[in-house]
């Protein structure tokens, strides 16, 4: 009897490479002749929150154009940040943006519906926490189901973790 294959849809970002990618954005800020004197800094704001700070609005949106780039080069998908809009604080223009860490509800459920919807008969998806897991006999389907997924364009990053 053959024993069932499975693997986890996971949206996380590798912490590491954010957290270099930020250093990188915030030695280019410190270096660039067109950031001096506006008082431009990027920076941690708790475990997932990034903070950017700029003294008008074009040179914030600046430092988050010069985050994005650092975070292509180290292959972290922009789907992962959620940026919000530029806020005035005081005498600076604030934006401040997070890391998605993790599958909500409805992200789960959206790659659910996929899988059932348009995946090979006899796949098995279900919701376990923050991740959802895939489960088939054949290895063939669950590489079909990667293939659909990865096909997909979903609002936010996934990964395929855990294969068994």
């Amino acid at each position: 009897m053959a024993s069932e294959s499975s693997f986890d849809v996971v949206s996380k970002v590798d912490r590491q490479e954010v957290d270099n990618a930020l250093n990188q954005a915030a030695k280019e800020i410190s270096q660039r002749f067109d950031f001096r004197g506006t008082n431009a800094v990027i920076k941690w704001s708790g475990e997932y929150g990034i903070e950017m700070e700029a003294s008008a609005e074009d040179r914030v949106l600046a430092v988050l154009d010069v985050f994005k780039d650092k975070l292509v080069k180290r292959k972290v998908s922009l789907k992962a940040l959620d940026a919000g809009e530029p806020r005035t604080s005081g005498p600076l223009v604030k934006i401040s943006a997070t890391l998605q860490d993790g599958l909500n509800q409805e992200q789960a459920k959206k790659i659910t519906k996929v899988i059932r919807d348009e995946g090979p008969k006899g796949v098995k998806a279900q919701v376990q926490g923050e991740e959802v897991r895939v489960s088939s006999k054949k290895k063939d389907d669950l590489q079909a189901v990667m293939e659909l997924l990865r096909e997909q364009d979903f609002d936010f990053a996934v990964q395929f973790t855990n294969r068994r």
